[in-house]
């Protein structure tokens, strides 16, 4: 065949008015090619066209074989298909083939690109689209390197991305990520596209059909977006939230991020999610920030109550004050034993309400089998059983500060044993009322005294709490009018009655009105402790402290107008 020169030194010389036998014997063609070359229309060679296909001597025999084994793959898992390297193994060991590899290359990969699909580029309108998927990372923790689960959501037309670390992918974790990423964004997109996953869509029925999961249908009505999900295996129909777990690997935890917990790791992800807001997308002329503006007015916005992210389960309180939820115990105050009540549980807390509200608050816990207790909803119980003090699971790791064990000693020391550990509970069971660190401050100022009470204990922590709270500023005394100072009758005290009431007036002029100063109720147990001793239950051979009880009610307290008054008419 000719090339373009020999191409172009034909059409040239033709040109030129030389006769096809002349150009064909100078330059040693034939008249025939030398006509195609003067005819062509596009002074080209025309190249070689394949008018059948090639022959394959060698391969022919085995090419229904090979079409089954390719089909065969179509139906199994994306890595494990053969290559063109195992399917001419296979050839060989069992079909006896003979050929060369290349042959068998060459033949699968035209097979193999017969089938590829194309595809059409997409533009979504501002507000129109959401897409969510979950990654996975590695973090560096201060008890080592662990993989970490992260919620992606982007914005299908501004390229906007949040991430959120989560503990786990369950129902509560996409909740709580979704409820995070569209108060971070300000607005939900009209449609919002996930994978198939148990916690979105329980069953995939025909075509796009699906059947959601509850908690996740409950929080599409509640912003009111459309649920899609993507074909089963088609990961390429939210290529965005693919993009958007690449940027999170590669970009977002390159190198490997190390992070106190998971709310300072989420800090350094929201951290990369603003400054994304600053880079352009290739092929756009905005920042990503500029197009989220555009996109959010477009967008649902937000409703006024906030969903709550949390998945609940109807629970019976058992004997042992607890409520059992996924394999492990939650406690809750005595007086709830043995009524119904709902588990609320959040990626980090549970909460156990009733309809009285909220009973206890727990940290989650992510084993099985674990007693998640707080000590101070039994301490109602050790009225009945005080020795429980020191046989039960749920006192034995109870933090409390020293001071309370050597009270503990020294009430048994001087009550007896008995007396002595009622004594205890019942201090304990001031906390329910007062810090601990307000009932050892109280502990530690009566510490001098020959006796200790429970009553002494519980009255020094409310005469702590009362100085700590605010104190009410009152106006300077003044002289009574019937002072002989104030006697406006005696001579030249006009002046004097003058200046008095100037002072009067300044003095009092940053004072409170008295109807604007909140007095608050007297404390009834400050009236209990004037009682005798045997009204309460005990016996009067007990230890007695010798210092007057009243010291308690009254030492070191401002006496509310009540309690004067009350004392006036007596």
């Amino acid at each position: 065949m000719l090339n373009v020169h020999q191409y172009l030194a034909i059409r040239v010389a033709h040109e030129q008015d030389e006769s096809g036998r002349s150009i064909a014997r100078r330059l040693h063609h034939s008249q025939r090619t030398v006509a195609k070359a003067i005819a062509s229309e596009t002074g080209q060679p025309p190249g070689y066209a394949r008018t059948k296909p090639a022959a394959l001597p060698k391969l022919g025999a085995f090419v229904a074989a090979i079409d089954a084994i390719l089909l065969a793959d179509e139906s199994a898992p994306l890595k494990q298909r053969h290559t063109s390297m195992q399917l001419y193994r296979r050839l060989v060991d069992e079909h006896a083939y003979r050929g060369k590899y290349d042959q068998v290359r060459r033949y699968v990969n035209k097979h193999r690109r017969s089938r590829r699909q194309t595809l059409v580029p997409l533009d979504h309108s501002p507000g129109e689209r959401m897409e969510c998927d979950f990654g996975q990372v590695q973090v560096d923790y201060p008890d080592g390197r662990r993989k970490t689960d992260v919620l992606v959501v982007t914005w299908s037309f501004s390229h906007a991305v949040f991430l959120i670390a989560v503990p786990s992918q369950r129902t509560e974790s996409v909740l709580h990520g979704m409820v995070a990423a569209f108060e971070f964004f300000g607005a939900v997109a009209r449609e919002v596209w996930w994978d198939n996953p148990k916690t979105i869509a329980t069953v995939v029925l025909k075509g796009r059909e699906r059947v959601l999961n509850g908690n996740y249908a409950a929080l599409a009505s509640h912003y009111r977006f459309d649920p899609r999900a993507c074909m089963p295996a088609k990961g390429q129909e939210k290529p965005d939230a693919e993009s958007g777990v690449k940027a999170l690997q590669r970009r977002a935890c390159t190198p490997v991020p190390v992070a106190e917990d998971l709310a300072a790791f989420n800090q350094q992800l929201l951290a990369f999610c603003i400054a994304e807001r600053d880079r352009t997308v290739t092929g756009q002329t905005q920042t990503i920030g500029q197009r989220l503006e555009i996109e959010k007015p477009a967008a649902i916005p937000l409703p006024v109550h906030r969903f709550d992210p949390c998945i609940s389960q109807a629970v019976a309180i058992d004997k042992y004050q607890t409520a059992f939820f996924e394999n492990n115990r939650y406690s809750v105050p005595k007086w709830a034993a043995f009524t119904t009540a709902t588990v609320k549980a959040y990626v980090d807390r549970v909460e156990i309400v009733s309809g009285e509200g909220i009973l206890a608050t727990h940290a989650r816990s992510g084993g099985r089998g674990e007693w998640v207790v707080d000590p101070l909803h039994y301490v109602a119980a050790l009225s009945v059983r005080p020795h429980a003090l020191d046989h039960s699971r749920v006192f034995k790791d109870w933090a409390l500060p020293a001071v309370f064990g050597e009270l503990r000693a020294r009430l048994e020391r001087e009550h007896g044993l008995n007396a002595g550990i009622r004594q205890y509970v019942r201090v304990l069971q001031l906390l329910s009322e007062h810090p601990a660190g307000r009932l050892a401050e109280a502990i530690g100022r009566l510490w001098h005294r020959q006796h200790l009470r429970c009553e002494y204990v519980e009255e020094k922590a409310h005469q702590i709490a009362m100085e700590q709270a605010t104190p009410i500023t009152c106006a300077p005394m003044v002289k009574n009018d019937s002072s002989p100072a104030r006697q406006t009758d005696a001579p030249g005290n006009d002046a004097a009655a003058t200046e008095a009431g100037a002072v009067k007036s300044t003095a009092t002029a940053g004072a409170p009105h008295p109807l604007a100063v909140s007095v608050p109720r007297p404390d009834l147990r400050r009236f209990n402790q004037l009682l005798p001793s045997y009204q309460s239950g005990e016996s009067h051979d007990e230890h007695v402290d010798p210092e007057p009880a009243a010291e308690f009610v009254v030492a070191a307290q401002p006496q509310s107008p009540e309690v004067a008054d009350h004392a006036g008419r007596a």
